[in-house]
């Protein structure tokens, strides 16, 4: 593969209802839709999932504005690539920014399986022909909770994970637990705890929750362990997982006994790959997180969901959830709590074109 042009799509679009987690609340959304183009003409797709804020991670849609323009772009046009994981490698000048690589590793993967004549999922040794759909309900009132709660029941959503932070948990869990008692919970945390709160988590064990997810500090394994050892709640990481290697040191150390992989916090789906097939050895069950993105990295995150150790339904949602409208076609559509996997070459959606030039803010092409 050769790429001649790589076209950068700054979008915005307006959430149908805001987000809030313990960090704070999002209501807009700014992403980079990355275009690839190769000399036969062939064109893949990819997704900065960075936010206009540094609240997740310390990237943000500037940064990798700037890391793609002025360092990734250039070198990938510099380059011919026989397999995706050749782009992976030849970006290991550049340290971390990870969001910004991860957009152009996901382009290639479409560019390679669309080659290929055979689907992204396929292409991965992805497995499966439907994939569970999980939902996420953010920080609001017990009531409001309740009735997200309920609406997506009803919607047959597999799996829904609550946001908490300190002051709306135990009495937040014990409500819905009331009102919910078997369905399948878990909670997220988003790092807004530490270790003088081990009583508070304890507390939580008694609601037979899935997993807890990112309790301490977004860059710790150290503290995670600990904490495990004092829970009979599983811990899963997020934020304190942005490479393989990370995952590796995460199962040794005893910090969690579930993963959650997002292609963009780990640098693209090669090494989100390679985490899965970290975890399937060791017997750590994953799942796919969700970074309130376009139906573009919805997309990639569906295909690798298909990988056989994805057995926890991750945050991969209807579009209909976020968008009065996406920016592929067909929209991402949920079934009896499911998500069919597209076997037609590449991501198997047609990027709206139409649309995406209506919400451009900002347009860059760089070619040889």
């Amino acid at each position: 593969m050769k790429v001649k042009k790589a076209t950068l799509h700054l979008i915005e679009q307006n959430l149908l209802s805001p987000f809030v987690t313990s960090m704070g609340k999002v209501d807009k959304r700014e992403s980079i839709l990355v275009e690839v183009e190769d000399v036969d003409g062939a064109v893949g797709w990819g997704e900065v999932v960075a936010f206009s804020s540094p609240w997740y991670t310390e990237e943000t849609i500037k940064t990798c504005w700037h890391m793609l323009e002025d360092f990734l772009v250039p070198k990938m046009l510099k380059e011919e690539y026989g397999h995706p994981e050749q782009l992976h490698n030849s970006f290991q000048f550049v340290k971390r920014n990870n969001m910004a690589k991860a957009s152009l590793d996901m382009a290639i993967w479409d560019l390679f399986s669309k080659k290929q004549g055979i689907s992204l999922s396929k292409a991965l040794g992805g497995t499966k022909d439907f994939i569970d759909s999980g939902v996420v309900v953010s920080i609001n009132s017990i009531d409001r909770v309740l009735d997200k709660m309920e609406e997506h029941v009803k919607s047959g959503y597999k799996r829904i994970k609550i946001k908490i932070k300190p002051g709306q948990d135990y009495d937040l869990l014990k409500r819905i637990r009331y009102e919910f008692p078997a369905l399948p919970l878990m909670v997220d945390a988003n790092s807004a705890y530490t270790l003088k709160d081990i009583d508070q988590l304890q507390a939580l064990d008694e609601f037979s929750l899935m997993m807890i997810e990112q309790p301490l500090a977004e860059d710790d394994i150290f503290d995670h362990a600990k904490l495990q050892k004092e829970l009979s709640t599983p811990i899963c990481l997020d934020e304190s997982i942005t490479s393989a290697d990370d995952a590796r040191k995460a199962i040794e150390m005893g910090s969690c006994q579930v993963i959650n992989i997002k292609i963009g916090r780990v640098g693209g789906i090669t090494e989100a790959k390679r985490i899965h097939d970290i975890c399937k050895t060791n017997h750590i069950p994953v799942w796919c997180g969700g970074m309130l993105e376009t139906g573009i990295s919805r997309a990639h995150n569906i295909a690798l969901a298909s990988l056989p150790n994805f057995t926890i339904p991750g945050d991969i949602s209807a579009s209909s959830r976020y968008w009065n409208k996406d920016v592929i076609m067909p929209e991402v559509m949920v079934e009896d709590g499911c998500i069919a996997v597209p076997h037609s070459p590449g991501i198997g959606y047609q990027v709206d074109q139409e649309w995406v030039h209506q919400i451009t803010k900002q347009k860059l092409v760089l070619e040889l």
